[in-house]
């Protein structure tokens, strides 16, 4: 199976502000400092990580918003570094932001979902089909002709999803797309993560700092100050306690509940990721 994204060494820092005559010159600090992995085709990853861990630069790499400075990427095969390359990858490698308000351009849903095919020089005939196929994989088909600010905000995220799906990527980085929403929005966008994953086989990057979102990965990478400090299967990573103290992340309910019961030398098996695999455990 091949590997859609592959990095290796990515380092990054953000330009130092100009400083004034005589201040002291503050040394560089990296938010990607020597980033390594590789995402197989139709896997789900998460990419775990506190604010400033560089979880969220990583991700404008991979849609080559940002590039490196040191290190090498490829995405779908193609090297990040060649300018030949960019719209290439970015027709290959949807991207979904945080705030869909940020993402959204139109004032009618049909025409907002339509903008990205259209911008590739999809015929319009294509561009009819392929809204409708993407509205029908976020289950918003019904809601063509309506406004996105008067949606809600789960709404308008799938709205967004709908519009990077209508470019058939093959690649689909989520950038904290629940951040901003109430536990139904939430829900809503994990169902369509699930979906375009499963049903769909797109891979998927989820970056994100909730945990219960990084259970339902395949794989996942946790991140602090800028490198990979932790890697495996959520139940791997999960189980690693003190990787996670020392990254500033408190794993899912039933893995605390783990953790603590095996410090007064309870041991229930197998560290659980969800509270029905704890209640499991415990009845054992």
């Amino acid at each position: 199976m091949q590997n859609m994204i592959e990095a290796k060494n990515l380092r990054y820092a953000y330009p130092v502000p100009e400083r004034a005559e005589g201040e002291e010159t503050k040394p560089l600090k990296y938010a990607l400092d020597g980033v390594t992995l590789s995402v197989k085709q139709g896997e789900f990853v998460a990419v775990l990580g506190h604010n400033g861990s560089g979880k969220s630069t990583f991700a404008k790499h991979i849609n080559v918003l940002l590039r490196a400075q040191e290190g090498s990427l490829f995405v779908v095969g193609l090297d990040a570094e060649s300018e030949d390359n960019i719209w290439d990858i970015r027709s290959h490698a949807g991207m979904v932001f945080q705030n869909p308000d940020n993402q959204i351009v139109s004032t009618i849903v049909e025409e907002d979902v339509a903008f990205g095919p259209e911008n590739l020089g999809v015929p319009q005939k294509e561009i009819v089909e392929r809204v409708y196929e993407a509205l029908g994989a976020v289950n918003m088909r019904g809601f063509e002709k309506r406004a996105p600010h008067m949606l809600s905000g789960g709404q308008k995220q799938r709205i967004a999803i709908a519009g990077v799906l209508a470019m058939h990527p093959d690649v689909i980085v989520f950038d904290e797309p629940t951040a901003m929403l109430d536990p139904q929005g939430r829900g809503e966008v994990m169902d369509t993560i699930r979906f375009l994953n499963k049903e769909q086989g797109k891979t998927v990057v989820l970056i994100t700092h909730y945990m219960e979102e990084a259970s339902e990965a395949d794989r996942v990478f946790v991140m602090t100050d800028g490198k990979i400090t932790d890697e495996g299967t959520p139940r791997e990573v999960f189980s690693h306690k003190e990787k996670l103290d020392a990254a500033g992340l408190l794993p899912p309910l039933a893995t605390q509940v783990y953790h603590e019961l095996k410090e007064k030398g309870i041991d229930i098996g197998d560290c659980p990721v969800t509270l029905e695999e704890l209640v499991d455990g415990l009845c054992r």
